[in-house]
C-alpha cells in the first residue's frame, strides 16, 4: 500500500478541467491527486527560423512552479536570472512529447506555445504536464478546424506519462513526493494512446535495477498511462478519439 491507502498499482485520482483559462485556444486544469497544473496553449502564425518556407508548423513548451506550489516557497527563476537545468529539461520533454504525435505539414506555417505553470507539487509534475498539455494542444486544435483555420487536426494520437517506481523494493505507480523521495528507482514514462514509448526517464536513485525490474516498471506505467488516456479521450471530439485508437 501506499501511504495514501492506495494499491501499488492504482493511480491517484485524476481529474481534467476543460476551458479552465478563457482567453487561451486551448486550455485544461489538470488534477492526480494534489499536483496539480495549469495547462495552456496559444497559437502565432510563423515558424522558427529553421523552418521557414517549409510548410510546416512547430509545438514548443514552458513550464514553471508557483513559489508555494511546494512546502517551503521557491524564489521565482526570472528572479535568480536564468531557469534551471531541471526547468529547461522538462519543457523540452513536454515539446518532444507533443510534437510525437503532431503532423507539422498539417498545421501549417504556424506555432504552438504550450505554457505549464504548476500551482502544486505532489509528485509527478512533469507527467501531469505531458498529460495535460496534449489536452490544451488538441482543444486548441479543434477550435482552429471549427474556425475554418486548419482543414483537419494535426495529430496522429494521444499522448500522455506517468512516474513509477521501486520503493522499499515493490514496483508502485503514479508516485507522490513522499514515495518519489525515498524511492530507490524512478522513472518518468511517455507513451501513446495506441502503446508506443516516446520517452523513458529511469534513474537508479537507491541502487541500480535489474532488467526484470525494468520490464515491471514499464508494464505498470503502460497500465496507468491507458487510464490517463482514457481521460484524456472524454475531452476530445469523437472522431479524433475513434481515429487515434
Amino acid at each position: 500500500m501506499l501511504n495514501d491507502g492506495r494499491a501499488a498499482d492504482q493511480m491517484r485520482p485524476v481529474k481534467l478541467t476543460p476551458d479552465f483559462i478563457s482567453t487561451a485556444e486551448g486550455s485544461v486544469l489538470i488534477e492526480v491527486g494534489k499536483t496539480r497544473v495549469v495547462c495552456t496553449a496559444s497559437v502565432d502564425d510563423g515558424v522558427p527560423q529553421f523552418l521557414k518556407g517549409s510548410g510546416k508548423g512547430w509545438v514548443t513548451s514552458e513550464y514553471g512552479m508557483l513559489p508555494r506550489a511546494t512546502e517551503q516557497r521557491t524564489p521565482r527563476e526570472a528572479a535568480r536570472g536564468k531557469q534551471s537545468g531541471r526547468t529547461l529539461e522538462i519543457q523540452r520533454l513536454i515539446g518532444r512529447s507533443l510534437r510525437a504525435v503532431m503532423n507539422q505539414q498539417s498545421l501549417g506555417e504556424r506555432t504552438v506555445w504550450v505554457d505549464c505553470d504548476v500551482i502544486e507539487a505532489d509528485g509527478g509534475t512533469r507527467t501531469a504536464s505531458v498529460t495535460g498539455a496534449f489536452v490544451a494542444l488538441a482543444l486548441a486544435f479543434e477550435r482552429l478546424v471549427t474556425a475554418g483555420i486548419l482543414k483537419t487536426l494535426p495529430l496522429t494520437d494521444t499522448v500522455a506519462a506517468t512516474i513509477v517506481g521501486l520503493v522499499d523494493g515493490k514496483a508502485m505507480l503514479d508516485l507522490a513526493y513522499d514515495e518519489d523521495s525515498r524511492a530507490e528507482v524512478d522513472m518518468n514514462v511517455v507513451m501513446t494512446g495506441s502503446g508506443k514509448f516516446v520517452e523513458i526517464q529511469a534513474t537508479a536513485e537507491g541502487r541500480p535495477f535489474a532488467g526484470a525490474e525494468m520490464q515491471d516498471l514499464l508494464a505498470l506505467a503502460a497500465a496507468g498511462i491507458r487510464r490517463l488516456t482514457e481521460h484524456q479521450r472524454t475531452l476530445l471530439p469523437p472522431h479524433f478519439s475513434a481515429r487515434a485508437r
